[in-house]
């Protein structure tokens, strides 16, 4: 398979779920310091994987939990931005110029910061209250650590067998789904490579993993003009722009907006015949209870992704480290 280490995969997953004991120990110290909301800050692929736990906290949590993108809280600071509240982000570098200031206006207001870093070196490690240095696998450190509130909250008593499960299985479970989709990965990038644009459709824990996906990896990487755009959405203006040759790809997963994509894909077909319905409930998760696929939609859809990256990357001949303008100019 391309671009595809086995081992390496299972060391990055199985060591990012080793990260638990370090997280439950930052957020039981919050907890019992004392705290009154979450702010889950990001920006481009970070702020969507933010909107993935957002999603999943507001509709299992009452604990007050807000998403932010970096640039606008700056420009459009948010008042409950203040001493009480918890600041959590992830970052690869450390150097993003709307994270950092995001962190230096938390500390200016009083925000205690927590802060998934993957580079232990950089100066931001150093401006943050709790810090975790751990390289990829962002979606787990940050679902881990809106379980661990969760559980502190007594709103997740399954919390120990979930992880236990985890920390037994997901690992490997991953890795056949990817083996699993390679040869609909491969199929799909020989029909898209060409498309002039495409629409994706997600909701739910998946409207993440949507948006990021057209935008990270279709527009930044495979330099494809892509429109993402919510199941719940489709029906008021872009099923009107939808003809028969129109590529849409619906994401389908397992949590409670389910119906909202299901709804799309099972319209598609009335209007369109360049349509692809990829729905994570068609890949077995062995070891992985039922009752837990619905939290695991995003890393199932992930899985299948990377698949479709690695061979549109080879069949359309474009390297998808090489960027014209990001990070390479100044903006």
């Amino acid at each position: 398979m391309l671009k595809f280490d086995e081992q390496k995969q299972l060391d990055s997953v199985n060591g990012a779920l080793k990260l638990r004991g370090a997280v439950e120990k930052i957020v039981d110290g919050i907890v019992e310091q004392g705290y009154d909301s979450l702010f889950y800050v990001g920006i481009g692929g970070t702020y969507a994987s933010g909107m993935q736990v957002v999603n999943y906290l507001s509709g299992n949590s009452l604990i007050p939990v807000y998403l932010e993108n970096a640039a606008e809280l700056l420009t459009n600071t948010n008042k409950k931005f203040k001493k009480g509240a918890v600041m959590i982000f992830s970052t690869v570098t450390g150097s993003t110029e709307e994270i950092v200031n995001v962190v230096r206006l938390a500390k200016e207001r009083g925000v205690r910061v927590f802060g998934f870093i993957d580079k232990e070196d950089v100066p931001l490690v150093g401006m943050v209250d709790d810090c975790i240095s751990y390289p990829g696998n962002e979606q787990l450190k940050l679902f881990m650590t809106a379980h661990r509130f969760m559980y502190r909250n007594n709103e997740f008593d399954e919390y120990e067998s979930f992880y236990e499960e985890m920390e037994q299985h997901l690992a490997k479970a991953l890795i056949e789904v990817e083996k699993k989709a390679d040869t609909f990965g491969l199929e799909f990038a020989k029909a898209h490579e060409k498309d002039a644009l495409h629409y994706f459709v997600g909701a739910g824990i998946l409207w993440g993993a949507t948006y990021s996906y057209a935008m990270c990896y279709w527009e930044e990487m495979h330099w494809i003009r892509t429109k993402s755009i919510h199941a719940a959405e489709f029906f008021h203006g872009m099923l009107e722009i939808v003809e028969k040759d129109t590529p849409v790809t619906v994401f389908v997963g397992e949590d409670a907006e389910r119906p909202l994509a299901e709804r799309v894909a099972r319209f598609l077909p009335r209007i369109c015949a360049n349509y692809t319905v990829i729905d994570t409930k068609e890949y077995d998760l062995p070891g992985i209870s039922p009752k837990y696929r619905g939290f695991l939609s995003h890393l199932v859809m992930h899985a299948v992704t990377q698949r479709i990256d690695a061979h549109l990357e080879q069949v359309s001949c474009h390297p998808m480290e090489i960027r014209r303008y990001y990070r390479r100019l100044d903006y």
